[in-house]
């Protein structure tokens, strides 16, 4: 359950060093409950501060209790354009990290769906044979590894997923995958799948028919 105030009177006041200590790290990425429950303490009780000074920097603090996580999204108008510069970059995501979120977040789903263990962990031989059909045919399996690896990588670098500690062939997916690749998106799921089957199997550009 989002919060979506802090019913404390003087949050306005609060020093600028306990305010920096929270929203600095904010600036950098996402924020885990797991990965600092400290830090994360002090965002739950400083939220509605945190959420009136990054306003200012025309950002949202985008915040999930239930699933630990937060970050700080541009200030939209209803067209769904910033509503001043961008202060935290938008990235253009290639085809095969687009495909593999998308995937990832299906299976997520239906992880979830299961109402099993919280933590979905795959290994590296489940998520090949997860985007295996979605690849340009012909190509040999140890290159077919190594551009899943390359687009595991940079996930990784994203957060939406993590390499386990001394497990290098076991990811977990994390789940604020959830907050970017919303049911809407699930919902025409088949229909995105159509078409990068199409992208797939058409040849790259530069190449004769």
């Amino acid at each position: 359950m989002m919060n979506v105030a802090d019913t404390h009177p003087s949050h306005s006041a609060r020093p600028p060093h306990e305010l920096s200590s929270v929203v600095v790290p904010l600036l950098k990425g996402v924020l885990y409950q797991e990965d600092n429950p400290g830090l994360w303490g002090s965002l739950l009780n400083l939220q509605a501060s945190v959420r009136d000074y990054v306003a200012v920097l025309g950002l949202d603090l985008m915040l999930d209790e239930a699933e630990g996580y937060a970050f700080l999204r541009s200030r939209q108008d209803e067209d769904g354009q910033a509503v001043m510069p961008r202060l935290v970059a938008r990235r253009q995501l290639s085809y095969p990290v687009s495909l593999l979120l998308a995937l990832l977040r299906k299976k997520l789903a239906e992880f979830d769906a299961g109402g099993g263990d919280t933590r979905l962990i795959l290994s590296r031989d489940e998520v090949v044979e997860l985007i295996r059909i979605f690849l340009p045919a012909g190509s040999n399996e140890v290159k077919l590894i190594d551009q899943i690896d390359t687009t595991l990588n940079k996930i990784a670098e994203l957060g939406f997923i993590r390499r386990l500690r001394g497990q290098g062939q076991m990811i977990e997916v994390r789940r604020i995958i959830k907050a970017f690749v919303d049911a809407q998106w699930l919902a025409d799921f088949d229909e995105r799948l159509a078409e990068y089957r199409q992208q797939s199997a058409q040849p790259p550009e530069g190449t004769d028919g």
